[in-house]
């Protein structure tokens, strides 16, 4: 493979890696304490405590979702080390951020020059989904820091060191696997010049990463006999998302997330104008662009992800589409260089705009974990769970998940003891009617937003019925609804934007009338 030469001195990992890791520690100080959010609570962390306590490879305190273990390991590593606290996660996967940072400079600047790299880095370590998954402890940050290390490799040319860190990338997650295979395709097809045979060898090393996976599935087949999590999370990751129409719409939904969300449609769009553009001429001359064989490749790598997350994966989530957003700011940012002679401006302008959609909800539906909509349902967990323990000690919990492990597992940040909790799946109007005829066996309900509804301005009631159809969409009863349905006193309520907490007595006994509960309770 070829790339623009660079004739300036290029800075070392060494030097960068410490200065990425000081830059987004300081920019996330604010956040590392935040207890364990959503999938971290439901499925990282507890698999990393069972490691760390049980040494099982597999988790058997929360779903088995036939994931590879080094996440896991990883953080059971610093837990081990420095304490079951929420911060020594976080600062764990800022260090495999800075990685990727690190690794996203050095490609940029190998394929075109320093100024577009530095241009890179700090719009993808801003861009509001690279930002939050810096401190969440998913597998996501994990498998793209070590994608974007092999992705460079390549480019570097240093197949086989690229093969090492692809396999740790599908150790870290299963899918991360797209990317060697996807360059392993490319190779077959664009030499073509070339005898089959050459073709062949060129592209048989892309297999390799796949190998360490293949060990670990059969692994998981013999202790477990399914080469995948159990039957829940292979229905919905697999079986349930094998429909053509939901192709199609997820396959919409994956193009709009590479292009356009969270402001990354103003790049895109910044882009395609500066096209009609001629290239600027310098002192140096016509400004070059990033190789054409290179830009192939990337484009490549982003359909091949496109195209499985389409296919494949129950929830349509931002976080998997992680490594091909430097792609994306890389091309980016080549762009505005190459035809925009004070590209600058339009550079500061894009990076400005992600920092805005890190606190400002778009008008159409994301997740929280798109931005930092995740540390205000987080605190606002938190301060439910510390009213609960400060007022409801003893008593049996109705909720769903995920604050049914809130309060169950105090390694997970919110609670110091562990609650009963009565399971309901969500606080749609079926479940809490359901939830009305089990009153016998709860005595508090914690009632909550299990879905984000911002204040969106793009509704379809065509949409909404796809969306509950092959999303796993529903919609909540409002606080209000739910608790003249349920019965019982409110006796702590809290909102922050589209996001609610409810606290609800259902049964006061002597006990409960002695904690002296009423109209002067603190309500944030």
């Amino acid at each position: 493979m070829t790339s623009h030469s660079v004739r300036r001195p290029q800075l070392s990992a060494v030097h960068l890696f410490p200065l990425f890791f000081i830059f987004i520690f300081v920019l996330h100080a604010g956040l590392l304490r935040l207890p364990f959010f959503w999938d971290e609570a439901g499925y990282y962390v507890p698999a990393a405590h069972d490691l760390a306590q049980y040494h099982a490879l597999i988790p058997h305190t929360t779903m088995d979702t036939g994931h590879p273990p080094l996440p896991a390991a990883y953080l059971a590593l610093w837990f081990s080390l420095s304490g079951w606290k929420p911060a020594v996660g976080r600062i764990a996967q800022l260090l495999l951020a800075a990685f990727a940072l690190t690794n996203v400079f050095l490609l940029a600047q190998r394929v075109s020059n320093s100024a577009i790299a530095w241009a890179t880095t700090i719009a993808t370590a801003a861009y509001p989904i690279f930002f939050v998954q810096s401190s969440l402890a998913h597998a996501d940050m994990m498998a793209a820091a070590f994608t974007l290390w092999g992705i460079r490799l390549v480019i570097e040319q240093r197949i086989g060191l690229a093969q090492l860190a692809f396999a740790l990338a599908a150790l870290s997650k299963e899918t991360a696997v797209i990317t060697p295979l996807a360059l392993g395709v490319w190779e077959l097809l664009r030499r073509h010049r070339e005898d089959e045979a050459s073709r062949i060898s060129r592209a048989a090393p892309f297999i390799i990463p796949a190998i360490p996976l293949a060990a670990w599935l059969l692994y998981h087949h013999h202790a477990t006999g399914r080469f995948f999590g159990n039957a829940e999370f292979y229905q919905y990751n697999v079986t349930f998302a094998l429909s053509p129409l939901r192709f199609v719409l997820a396959l919409g939904l994956r193009l709009w997330q590479l292009l356009g969300i969270m402001n990354m449609l103003a790049l895109t769009a910044a882009m395609a104008l500066a096209m009609f553009f001629p290239p600027v001429s310098d002192a140096s001359g016509e400004r070059p662009r990033i190789s054409i064989n290179v830009q192939l490749q990337f484009a490549v790598i982003m359909l091949a992800h496109v195209f499985t997350f389409s296919l494949i994966g129950g929830a349509v989530l931002t976080r998997y589409m992680l490594p091909c957003y430097p792609l994306v700011i890389l091309l980016g940012m080549s762009t505005l260089h190459r035809r925009i002679r004070n590209w600058q401006w339009a550079a500061a302008a894009i990076i400005a705009l992600f920092i805005v959609a890190l606190f400002v909800d778009p008008p159409y539906r994301i997740a929280p974990e798109d931005n930092l909509a995740y540390s205000r349902f987080v605190r606002l967990h938190a301060a439910a769970a510390r009213f609960l323990e400060q007022h409801e000690q003893g008593d049996a919990i109705l909720t769903a998940w995920p604050a049914s492990d809130e309060l169950t597992k105090p390694y997970l940040g919110y609670v110091k003891q562990p609650f009963s909790i009565t399971p309901v799946r969500d606080f749609t109007a079926e479940e809490v009617l359901r939830a009305r005829g089990m009153h016998g066996q709860y005595q508090v309900a914690y009632l909550f937003s299990t879905k984000y509804e911002s204040q969106s301005w793009l509704r379809s009631a065509l949409w909404e019925r796809f969306n509950r159809r092959f999303f796993d969409y529903h919609r909540d009863l409002s606080p209000e609804a739910a608790a003249q349905l349920l019965g019982g006193r409110v006796v702590y309520f809290a909102r922050h934007g589209a996001e609610w907490v409810q606290i609800i007595e259902m049964e006061p006994s002597g006990a409960v009338a002695n904690k002296s509960k009423g109209a002067d309770w603190p309500r944030p």
